[in-house]
């Protein structure tokens, strides 16, 4: 599986067009659904969760972004306020763009451009399999499409090599099953080698 690592642009670069350097700690929002996107962020250190929650209350999350990886650009490219939140699951420190200069950026690097593109497609691409996957009946299915999906944003192309930064009850309500279902089909996974597990962390 090719993998996108979720857009990486060369640091120098962007503090050539202004970014800047900013700290959020552990819990902190960095931007909320409803905001207009502002700035294109790529993380140096930590881990962001991108999340929302339905009419009930109950938590939906999209993804689980770590060091190298980027977060927020589509939105740049048109006029829509964020349909998620982008929280610090710990202390993080991202360098960020903001959204003039990120499209100045682009359009005198066309280089980076068409990588943005080929990144915006594979996204894409995989959230489709995934879709689709999670409409299977097969419990197995579901959870190896929600995989793929999350280390298609990953540098990570070895088998077992991409950490699930989910617990069990995450992945539950990911794909709509209970609990018990899930530990169940991960020891099915891990006995068939899909999947290795250390120290209950799951890598795939």
């Amino acid at each position: 599986m090719k993998t996108i690592s979720c857009m990486k642009i060369d640091e120098k670069l962007l503090k050539a067009y202004s970014a800047e350097e900013k700290i959020y700690q552990e819990k902190e929002t960095i931007f909320s659904e409803g905001d207009v996107p502002a700035y294109y962020y790529q993380i140096l250190e930590g881990v962001v969760k991108l999340n929302n929650y339905n009419e009930e209350g109950k938590e939906f999350i999209h993804n689980i972004l770590a060091e190298g990886q980027s977060f927020g650009e589509p939105l740049l490219f048109i006029d829509k306020k964020y349909p998620l939140n982008a929280i610090a699951l710990k202390k993080t420190k991202v360098v960020r763009l903001q959204r003039k200069n990120f499209i100045n950026l682009i359009k005198e690097n066309p280089k980076i451009s068409l990588e943005i593109n080929e990144c915006l497609s594979y996204r894409l691409y995989y959230k489709v399999l995934m879709m689709q996957n999670m409409a299977s009946q097969s419990p197995l299915a579901r959870i190896s499409g929600l995989f793929d999906y999350l280390k298609s944003y990953a540098d990570c192309k070895d088998r077992h090599s991409f950490h699930i930064q989910l617990t069990r009850q995450q992945i539950a309500d990911l794909t709509g099953m209970r609990v018990e279902t899930i530990i169940r089909t991960l020891k099915k996974m891990e006995s068939e080698g899909l999947i290795k597990i250390e120290e209950r962390k799951i890598y795939f």
